[in-house]
């Protein structure tokens, strides 16, 4: 199917997720007071929601970033591919892991084992959307933006096939085969 094709609804406007990336930002802000944190980027997905929530973030932070793959068009493959490692040791750091969207749990559960095998001084995970409906595997999640429904979404960062990342709001697909 052709992005031009796809029909788009409005899901999440950019004033209510500009609200919860805040929210989120604050609760870590008290969470990691006084202490020193690296904030783990995974890409692409998340670029926009960690920009955003990263400058809400008020304590020492340096950024890391961690690619991964695991979708093939609109579904998830089962498969996850690291596509980008660390550059930077994070043993002994308090470490936010920031990831778009869990659907399935698979790509959050195979990320917190890397982060885990690495010995961080505690690991924090973050996700911009969670679909509970969608989980294959139990998937322990700190902070969640946003719980929806299990349907395929685009937008503030996230995709299909590269294109529609540039959008400042969550849209709904509505015309999926």
């Amino acid at each position: 199917m052709n992005a031009k094709n796809l029909e788009l609804k409005t899901y999440i406007t950019e004033e209510k997720l500009q609200e919860k990336v805040a929210e989120i930002g604050k609760a870590l802000s008290e969470k990691f007071k006084n202490k020193k944190v690296t904030a783990v980027c995974v890409l692409k997905g998340s670029f926009m929601f960690y920009s955003d929530l990263i400058r809400h973030i008020n304590t020492d932070i340096t950024c890391e970033f961690f690619g991964v793959s695991s979708y093939d068009g609109k579904s998830s493959s089962g498969e996850v591919k690291v596509t980008l490692d660390l550059s930077t040791a994070i043993e002994g750091q308090h470490v936010i892991l920031i990831e778009d969207i869990v659907d399935t749990g698979l790509t959050m559960n195979y990320l917190r084992k890397s982060i885990e095998s690495r010995n961080p001084a505690s690991l924090t995970t973050v996700s911009l959307l969670e679909k509970p409906e969608a989980l294959k595997v139990p998937c322990k999640l700190d902070y969640v933006g946003f719980k929806i429904i299990n349907e395929f979404v685009v937008g503030y960062g996230l995709d299909y096939n590269g294109y529609f990342r540039n959008l400042p709001y969550i849209a709904q697909v509505q015309n999926f085969q």
